[in-house]
């Protein structure tokens, strides 16, 4: 389900294999010779999936609040999956994901987040907020992932657009507090209505036309749906966030990807 969109044969030079990603070359050089190339520098660009963000709770204040776990994020399972290939490449982890954001935001901060680190790759995924945004907010959706694209290759680094996990269709009944039931609500309205497959469909089309390869985990989820996988039981908040263990898909989806485009 990893691989590159449709191309139409202009811009970037393609080799027989696909685009010529020199993120896995970087991290065999430097495991080859620890002394010689600098560091290789993933980082990635999100919302609160990327960042690592799973359950939810209520504050005493009323308002819900969602569990911060950074370590457990498809970005440091990458980090395990390249250290256990390239043990001595000692591969830098740049997380730039933040919780609520959606693809304009992510530009906004574009250059202090994550170009500031000089990336050799960067893993951008956007798309489950921006979504509730519904028609209103598709073509500013595209527009932003565009210029993202375009803005990360213009400071010297791969990218890779990865498509987000499903989200819920309904409330399910373990949520039993207010403002946990009420986000859900919203959630899945937005679900149901075909926005977050509308939104997806759409950054996979702007992939294609930017020639951005492409790990397309949302195909891989509605598979899963597909073959009887209640998915919601695979969100931790029973909402939009991942379950830690789910997690390694992304993550094993990435690297299988940097692979199919060497």
């Amino acid at each position: 389900m990893c691989g590159l969109p449709p191309s139409s044969g202009k811009g970037r030079s393609i080799s027989k294999g696909g685009f010529t990603m020199q993120i896995l070359k970087k991290c065999q050089r430097k495991n080859g010779n620890i002394y010689g190339d600098r560091q290789p520098v993933i980082a990635f660009t999100g919302d609160s999936v990327t960042q690592g963000c799973f359950e939810l709770y209520v504050k005493p204040d009323g308002n819900a609040e969602t569990v911060f776990n950074a370590m457990e994020s498809y970005s440091q399972k990458v980090k395990e999956l390249l250290a256990m290939l390239y043990p001595a490449a000692n591969v830098t982890i740049v997380n730039a994901g933040i919780s609520g954001n959606r693809a304009p935001v992510g530009f906004d901060r574009l250059q202090e987040d994550v170009l500031s680190f000089r990336p050799d790759l960067t893993v951008v995924c956007y798309g489950l907020n921006d979504s509730n945004q519904k028609a209103e907010g598709l073509e500013e959706y595209t527009t932003a992932l565009r210029n993202i694209f375009r803005a990360v290759r213009r400071a010297g680094s791969e990218v890779i657009f990865m498509t987000p996990n499903m989200a819920t269709d309904r409330v399910d009944p373990a949520l039993t507090e207010a403002p946990i039931a009420a986000a859900a609500a919203h959630v899945s309205a937005t679900v149901r209505e075909g926005w977050l497959d509308t939104y997806v469909k759409a950054a996979r089309q702007v992939c294609a036309e930017e020639q951005v390869p492409v790990c397309d985990c949302y195909a891989l989820w509605q598979t899963m749906q597909a073959g009887g996988v209640d998915v919601t039981s695979l969100l931790s908040n029973k909402i939009n966030h991942p379950t830690r263990e789910m997690h390694w898909l992304f993550a094993y989806e990435l690297v299988k990807t940097m692979f199919e485009n060497p």
